[in-house]
């Protein structure tokens, strides 16, 4: 399912625009945020977890015939930074409902 959410960036784009407009009504709606401090505060959240989220199942590189000059040993053959966009998307939603759940930042 990932994979087919991801196999294009106007999709994935799509994806995660509709995502965000859910967390960010949700925060509006259940905590009585403002609209801008919902998505500075979201921006933030995700922001943070992109770079938790971006060193997993990397795999490095290891066909001689694709590693060009200058590479580094360790980067990744597939990064799939589509997919990984996506669910940082969703662990960043999950992370900021929670983190409005437990903080009162009515107001925000």
């Amino acid at each position: 399912m990932m994979t087919a959410l991801a196999r294009s960036t106007p999709i994935t784009l799509g994806v995660i625009t509709v995502l965000v407009a859910a967390f960010v009504a949700a925060g509006v709606g259940l905590f009585k945020l403002t609209v801008g401090g919902a998505i500075a505060l979201y921006f933030v959240v995700w922001w943070t977890l992109l770079f938790a989220v971006l060193p997993l199942r990397n795999q490095p590189e290891t066909r001689p015939t694709h590693v060009v000059p200058g590479q580094d040993p360790g980067a990744p053959a597939r990064p799939r930074l589509r997919e990984k966009a996506i669910w940082t998307t969703l662990v960043a939603g999950a992370a900021f409902l929670l983190a409005l759940a437990i903080f009162p930042l009515t107001g925000l």
